[in-house]
């Protein structure tokens, strides 16, 4: 096998092996499929064809792999998405191991169209277009050698580095068109038609919200940089960070080691409501990541209605109801990666905040003490209140002496027969479910009623939305004040709220998160109205504030400016191209030399098939030894080299090689004539 063909092989194979890694990113594939593809593409890499010797049995192992698939499909045990995908997967794998021909090649690279449309079924992530753009590369790439390699005669070297040049900037003229394409063509977005959501190829991180929150350990979970949510915010704070609580629900009996809230389901509804709503609301359009982990529906501070809510599933996006639970905590009916819902929170400046009406059970379980509570614990938040009768107040003393005599750690011991006095007396150090079961316990011990709250802190804008990190789970106090409903209070420092996640490692990944979030915007949920607003936004300048000065008005904006140059250079480069178009002699000059050829062996009247190219005609008469095969490839090759591979001919050489021809077809039909005259002759002498 000679070397063009190799390389062409090569990157046949390696974009197949990245159209599977389209499907292989979303993590639904069956761990069987992923080894027998990586299997075949190493053994395709080494040029091992198995299937050439074994066909049959090959194609019967496929017919007894559909089977197999067919019946996991009909009992369930698979979706049809995976099972195509899988199969898809397989089929590639035997045309890569079959005999390299013309068929096998086609076969292959339409096995790896399916592939890529099934990847975009079962995921179409970020991960997911590096796998497509290499896909269509390679693919590109291998099918241009195909067509070079077609039009070289047996035994001729194919001029793989004067093509390459020309082919890789071909494929990257197809990517820029086929951007462009996307980006002008009136479509529909991959959205419509539901997104669906891989769990990914790392485990979930855990939300923190299970029906206890026991005291001890580490809190390693606060050095997790992972996302969790992302969300949209109307109105839109405009902040590069959120000074924010999400709340997921709360907790009002400690037994002295865990909190818990033993209230079961109360309502199953489209949309919960827990506080009477006020004239101004936050909006929140949340999307929980498969990294969240949970079904616990999360909103600020303080939640009124959640609901309208989506469960994105491997095989699509379903609604969902959902449920209220004890600790006001809603949870979705559904099990998913990934949930969309919307939250609407009262202002944090509201007069109001109300709740749900307590019933006497519930207001006595906010003042509820362990049966066991160390003595120490009510005589220090007497020391500290003095007397103080007013909840917030008392709320803010207690906050000012935890925050000055504690430090937080998330490096603790193990467990602890009583963690409230280990951590108030002895080790004077503790994580924020320590802070925050302190200020609880410690109001509680002077009539003030309140409970445990978890969820999140913070909140980091990105594109437009704002991300929450794993490492910004988060616990802290609810108050009750007269008038006013549950307060937030929050007993630990500041600095100590949000994620504690290596720096780097969130720096980093705070840009994998803004290429992705654009990935998303700009491609997945890239839709018509999105392709109009940009329209306007190019030919229609924004309004001008009025505190404007005359003389700025009169400028353009800054967008029509970058309008115009970029159609500026695009124009340039058209006539750049034109140019060169236009200076192309040499390939007008092989045409031409073509034509004269074609026009020579006509009129000796060669015999060609129709259809019949030139190199096709010399590579017919090299395999047959034909006489005008000696002038014929020498001819063949130079137009070759002039036509594609930038060796212009030379001065008098087309006329040359022309001569040469001429001459070898009178030397040809020089030796039919004596050949004709022979068999004519016998044929006199016989009448």
């Amino acid at each position: 096998m000679t070397r063009p063909l190799r390389l062409r092989l090569v990157l046949r194979d390696l974009a197949a092996g990245a159209a599977f890694g389209a499907m292989a990113v979303s993590g639904q594939l069956p761990v069987w499929a992923l080894a027998v593809f990586l299997l075949t593409l190493v053994l395709a890499l080494c040029n091992v064809r198995l299937v050439a010797r074994h066909a049959r049995l090959s194609a019967l192992l496929l017919l007894v792999a559909a089977v197999l698939l067919g019946l996991q499909l009909t009992s369930g045990a698979m979706n049809a998405v995976v099972a195509a995908c899988s199969f898809a997967g397989l089929i590639a794998a035997q045309r890569m191991l079959s005999a390299p021909d013309g068929a096998a090649d086609g076969q292959t690279h339409l096995t790896g169209l399916l592939m890529v449309a099934g990847g975009a079924a079962l995921s179409g992530d970020m991960t997911y277009a590096l796998c497509l753009i290499a896909f269509g590369v390679l693919a590109s790439l291998s099918l241009a050698l195909g067509v070079v390699e077609a039009a070289v005669p047996d035994g001729e070297p194919v001029p793989v580095r004067a093509v390459l040049g020309p082919l890789s900037g071909g494929v990257a003229f197809a990517v820029a068109g086929a951007v462009a394409f996307f980006v002008l063509f009136p479509r529909l977005n991959w959205a419509m038609v539901g997104p669906r959501s891989a769990p990914g190829l790392g485990a979930a991180s855990s939300a923190g919200f299970s029906n206890t929150v026991r005291l001890g350990g580490a809190g390693t979970i606060k050095s997790n940089p992972r996302v969790v949510l992302r969300a949209t915010l109307t109105p839109d704070p405009g902040r590069d960070a959120l000074d924010a609580y999400w709340v997921g629900r709360t907790y009002d009996t400690f037994d002295g080691q865990e909190w818990t809230n033993v209230i079961g389901a109360l309502q199953t509804e489209r949309q919960i409501t827990l506080r009477p709503a006020s004239d101004t609301l936050l909006h929140q359009r949340v999307e929980l990541l498969p990294a969240y982990g949970g079904r616990t529906l999360i909103a600020l501070e303080s939640p009124s209605r959640l609901g309208n809510a989506l469960a994105h599933t491997p095989t699509g996006t379903r609604n969902s109801t959902v449920q209220l639970q004890g600790g006001s905590e809603v949870r979705f009916t559904l099990t998913a990666p990934s949930y969309t819902y919307e939250a609407y929170s009262l202002p944090p400046d509201a007069k109001a905040v109300g709740s749900l009406a307590l019933r006497q059970p519930e207001k006595d379980q906010l003042l509820a003490l362990p049966e066991h509570l160390d003595p120490r614990v009510a005589q220090l938040a007497a020391r500290v209140l003095q007397g103080e009768k007013e909840p917030l107040a008392a709320a803010r003393k207690l906050i000012a002496y935890l925050q000055r005599d504690y430090a937080y750690t998330l490096e603790l011991a193990g467990n602890s027969e009583d963690p409230l006095a280990d951590f108030l007396f002895v080790r004077k150090a503790g994580h924020c479910e320590h802070f925050a079961t302190a200020l609880t316990v410690l109001l509680r011990t002077q009539g003030f009623s309140a409970r445990l709250a978890t969820g999140f802190f913070g909140g980091a804008r990105l594109d437009g939305a704002y991300i929450v990190r794993a490492g910004d789970a988060h616990a802290w106090t609810h108050v009750l004040v007269p008038g006013r409903g549950f307060v937030t209070v929050d007993a630990t420092p500041p600095s100590h709220r949000t994620s504690q996640a290596s720096a780097l490692l969130e720096k980093v990944l705070a840009l994998y998160e803004a290429v992705e979030a654009r990935w998303r915007n700009s491609v997945v949920d890239y839709s018509f109205r999105d392709q109009f607003e940009l329209a306007n936004a190019l030919v229609r300048p924004p309004r001008q504030p009025a505190q404007a000065s005359t003389r700025s008005s009169r400028l353009p904006p800054m967008r029509a400016w970058l309008t115009a140059a970029a159609v500026a250079f695009v124009v340039w480069r058209v006539g750049r191209f034109l140019a060169r178009r236009q200076k192309r002699a040499p390939r007008m000059e092989a045409t031409r030399f073509l034509d004269r050829v074609d026009a020579q062996l006509a009129r000796a009247r060669v015999p060609r098939f129709e259809g019949e190219s030139l190199e096709d005609l010399t590579t017919r008469f090299a395999r047959d030894g034909h006489p005008l095969a000696l002038a014929l490839v020498p001819l063949t090759r130079r137009y070759l080299e002039a036509r594609f591979g930038g060796r212009a001919l030379r001065e008098g050489e087309a006329e040359h090689l022309l001569n040469t021809l001429r001459r070898a077809l009178e030397a040809e039909a020089a030796r039919r004539v004596p050949k004709a005259a022979e068999q004519a002759g016998p044929t006199a002498r016989a009448s």
